[in-house]
């Protein structure tokens, strides 16, 4: 069995759906699918078409692990994509426990049966940085999501010496892709410019900030197959995974930033010609906000995934070849 964790979101789904189609669907997915204010949808559609061989609901599944009921399961990877993602909750207990303490049941569960688990980070844990190597003099974050991942890494960073299978921490950059219409306004860009397009034919980015002029801030965009693809190679799940254990926490992401002029263009080539229009900079996100971000991919490709990433123009198209606009 391989546990996807945040099956149900927007990079578990399309990771339970990419291991569909390499025959993969003995998978249990893990979610909590309650309502909650900062959904903008329902995100069981994500699974519509998956097979998977069983569903729990987190808090039980959590329990389960407490209580020992997987103690003679089979699990062949555990892919912890589950957390609370929103860069603006202030609720630094509940995330905290969702972020850190969740994490680290699972990776004691994982390690102590030397079952390859790979887990979620993020380059919010680099806040204001220029300088995106995973080393602690660029680890700034703006947010307690960013602090919550940012304490987890650092207790990986602690264990890893006493670690006998794979475990890898992927710091996911500026994901992009299919399946992402109930994060609400925690979408990537891409989802609110084609929405803007759709309803207005105008798409509207932030004039000048941070010391970039209109449009040109920059981010690091990176194709949700591709992390799919990751969690799969250092989760074992592949021909080509590595041999040797790996134990690192790393960046995922492309290594090469693109404005979000470009991200519109790209979006033009699908979806035909729209305005663009500057809006003013948010006040809400005011210190909270990366103007900048850029993979430094050494520890990556030194881990051994030398696979080339989607370019934002191939992403864009594949990402509604997926999911046609609506």
């Amino acid at each position: 069995m391989i546990v996807v964790t945040g099956g149900a979101g927007f990079i578990g789904s399309n990771l339970i759906h990419q291991l569909n189609t390499k025959g993969e669907d003995d998978i249990l997915v893990v979610d909590n699918l309650a309502p909650a204010a900062n959904l903008s949808g329902p995100k069981f559609l994500n699974l519509h078409g998956a097979r998977f061989a069983d569903y729990m609901d987190k808090q039980e599944f959590r329990a389960a692990l407490k209580a020992g009921d997987f103690a003679n399961t089979a699990v062949r990877a555990v892919l912890h994509n589950g957390a609370c993602s929103n860069t603006l909750e202030d609720d630094g207990r509940y995330m905290m426990d969702n972020n850190f303490t969740y994490s680290k049941e699972l990776l004691h569960f994982a390690t102590e049966r030397r079952i390859p688990f790979v887990y979620a980070s993020t380059a919010a844990v680099y806040g204001a940085s220029m300088e995106f190597a995973p080393v602690a003099k660029n680890e700034r974050p703006l947010n307690v999501y960013g602090y919550s991942k940012l304490v987890f890494d650092d207790y990986v960073r602690r264990l890893l010496p006493r670690f006998e299978s794979n475990v890898v921490g992927l710091r996911y950059f500026n994901v992009y892709g299919p399946r992402e219409q109930h994060k609400g306004r925690m979408a990537s860009v891409l989802h609110h410019f084609t929405k803007q397009m759709k309803e207005t034919g105008t798409i509207r980015m932030f004039e000048g900030s941070g010391g970039y002029a209109n449009g040109e801030q920059r981010r690091d965009f990176v194709f949700v197959e591709d992390l799919a693809r990751m969690n799969r190679f250092f989760g074992g799940l592949m021909p080509e995974s590595p041999r040797d254990v790996v134990k690192a926490v790393v960046n995922a992401g492309t290594g090469e930033a693109r404005t979000f002029k470009a991200v519109a263009e790209a979006l033009m080539l699908v979806h035909g010609p729209a305005k663009v229009e500057y809006i003013p900079f948010p006040g809400d996100l005011k210190n909270r906000y990366q103007h900048f971000t850029e993979a430094d991919t050494t520890g990556l490709r030194e881990a051994g995934y030398s696979e080339a990433f989607t370019t934002l123009e191939e992403g864009v198209r594949r990402t509604f070849e997926v999911e046609p606009a609506k």
